[in-house]
């Protein structure tokens, strides 16, 4: 197999949440721990950080192996989804599992796998379980797909398990109150293992108390800690949150892991570069002034428009989709009424339609055009911008994945 045939391999047969939605959501640690005792319980070898939340999990995710890479350990990243290239799901100190390696462990054990009809999520997490094994990482950041409680990456027993905060996303599944999205996000609560979460809420401050109560594992609040003489690399005004997490998360892995202040200063001022995050307020250039930014639910957009409204110059101009399983009257009040949006659908079949973008936006008075696809959106923006003016590229992971495949493609 080549790797292009691997990945249609894992894509076509093995439905991706992400892409599809909810016939791929396998709400089950069964198979995962079936696969895993196949390849040996990797996991069960593995030092590990375990990442949740709504919001931020992926950038806090970063920050950690970022700081863990400028104090010299080896060190596993698995996070999802990815924007351009599968293998960004998982890395080692920053680079991306090689291709052939990809092949080899999918050739080697879709035999073997076949009567458990893993997912491809439970493939994945498979495989970067076995790859951080066989490449003898020091640490491994592991952040959490979906949830928590039954989301495949929760079979591990990490160092640290860190909860970003609690949003109203992916409610079909996980309730539709911030107090049970809280109970399934809190699922990863382990017995006796410090717990760190990102944002106090009163709204589920109360669960996370009871569930580190009931596991005796130590609760931390990250809001009560201060973070005003660091700074990151990572622009969006919503990474300040971030950043306490992170630094919460670091003050207890000080205890058993050697990570001085330069080693805590420097990660954070060198997450890209080390980890090759992108996508989080990333500016792709100055004339216009372009950002493209993966926000995608309710939390997240509304942060990311209050620091576009405070930012942006010139004219307006937003591309725009969104996958189906959001809620767009709720949305769409969050979004500027003075910038022109060029709606269009990302090539995932959990897409919402432009048509039903029109309604929408429509009902609202907003001014727009109608799109065949994100990279006929984004040219249509370029083209009517000037180079004093602002074009934003957001409203869903996949908008901004479509658009750096263009961008790449053009290279």
């Amino acid at each position: 197999m080549t790797y292009t045939e691997t990945l249609e391999y894992l894509f076509a047969r093995l439905p991706m949440f992400q892409r599809v939605g909810a016939a791929a959501y396998r709400a089950d640690l069964t198979t995962i721990q079936k696969l895993c005792a196949r390849l040996g319980s990797p996991e069960k070898k593995l030092r590990c950080v375990h990442v949740g939340g709504t919001n931020g999990k992926g950038s806090v995710s970063h920050m950690l192996a970022s700081v863990f890479q400028e104090a010299g350990y080896k060190t596993g990243l698995y996070t999802s989804p990815h924007l351009v290239d599968f293998r960004e799901r998982i890395k080692v100190n920053g680079k991306s599992i090689p291709q052939e390696t990809v092949v080899d462990f999918v050739e080697n054990h879709k035999d073997d796998f076949e009567d458990l009809n893993p997912s491809f999520f439970e493939w994945t997490v498979a495989l970067a379980f076995w790859y951080f094994r066989a490449e003898n990482c020091h640490i491994n950041i592991i952040e959490v797909g979906m949830g928590g409680r039954l989301d495949a990456t929760n079979i591990i027993t990490p160092d640290l398990s860190v909860i970003t905060n609690v949003g109203l996303d992916h409610m079909a599944f996980l309730g539709n109150t911030k107090q049970l999205i809280a109970s399934e996000k809190a699922g990863i609560i382990k017995p006796q293992i410090p717990v760190v979460i990102g944002k106090k809420d009163k709204e589920y401050a109360a669960v996370f108390r009871e569930f580190a109560l009931e596991k005796n594992a130590q609760l931390h609040w990250a809001n009560e800690i201060d973070v005003s003489y660091l700074s990151t690399d990572l622009q969006g005004f919503y990474q300040k949150e971030n950043l306490k997490t992170a630094l919460c998360a670091l003050r207890i892995l000080q205890k058993t892991w050697t990570i001085t202040e330069k080693y805590i200063i420097d990660g954070l001022q060198n997450v890209s570069i080390n980890t090759g995050l992108r996508g989080r307020w990333e500016l792709l250039s100055s004339a216009p002034l372009t950002i493209a930014d993966v926000a995608h639910n309710q939390d997240g957009i509304r942060y990311a428009m209050l620091q576009l409204q405070s930012q942006y110059k010139g004219k307006l101009h937003i591309v725009w989709g969104m996958s189906s399983d959001k809620d767009l009257d709720k949305i769409i009040a969050f979004l500027p009424q003075n910038a022109h949006y060029y709606l269009c659908e990302p090539n995932v079949p959990r897409a919402m339609p432009t048509i039903t973008l029109e309604s929408g936006f429509s009902a609202q008075k907003m001014k727009f055009s109608l799109h065949n696809s994100v990279a006929e959106a984004y040219q249509s923006a370029v083209n009517t911008a000037s180079a004093s003016d602002t074009i934003y590229i957001g409203g869903s992971f996949f908008v901004v994945a479509d658009l750096l495949m263009f961008l790449e493609a053009k290279i």
